[in-house]
């Protein structure tokens, strides 16, 4: 998927333009701020194996969180991880109880976190809601944009995805 900035705007290799699309610089902020929830809570950076504009709907994994923004932006965050890999995080944070309950709470508060760091960024007028989280590989379907940002990361063998479908508010 290819995409290029000119005068703020996004160009789609397919020629169309979104005007009120985020800025470059916007979508990397949720690029860092995945590398450096890894590097904080694990000491390992996570491999980032892609990051693309999706043109249908994605394939997500056992478990997923997911914080609506309103405010200055309006969308949301998905981030959708294997059981194994939350298991593992639990396990480096001294957790030992990994209930399926408690790997929901884990990818919620995942979503939470890379939504808060979104607002240290994106200002204080970005309005963040509390994580839903939901059980079962659902196929991600974009409801904001045409097509969400998407970024693959693979972390100690494990892939995981993180789904940005937001636009700026006019």
């Amino acid at each position: 998927m290819s995409w290029k900035q000119d005068d703020a705007r996004l160009h789609y290799n397919d020629g169309s333009i979104n005007m009120d699309t985020l800025h470059e610089d916007e979508l990397k902020l949720f690029v860092d701020s995945v590398r450096r929830y890894f590097q904080v809570v694990t000491r390992q950076e996570p491999q980032i194996t892609s990051a693309y504009l999706a043109t249908g709907d994605l394939d997500g994994f056992d478990f997923n969180g997911i914080v609506s923004f309103s405010g200055s932006y309006n969308g949301h965050v998905i981030v959708s991880m294997p059981q194994p890999l939350l298991r593992e995080l639990l396990l480096l944070q001294g957790e030992t109880e990994l209930s399926d309950g408690n790997l929901l709470d884990a990818v919620g508060e995942i979503a939470n976190t890379l939504a808060g760091n979104a607002r240290k960024t994106l200002g204080a007028g970005l309005q963040i809601s509390v994580p839903v989280k939901l059980h079962g590989a659902t196929g991600i379907t974009a409801r904001v944009r045409k097509r969400p940002y998407v970024i693959t990361l693979r972390w100690n063998h494990q892939p995981a995805l993180v789904c940005v479908d937001m636009d700026r508010r006019h």
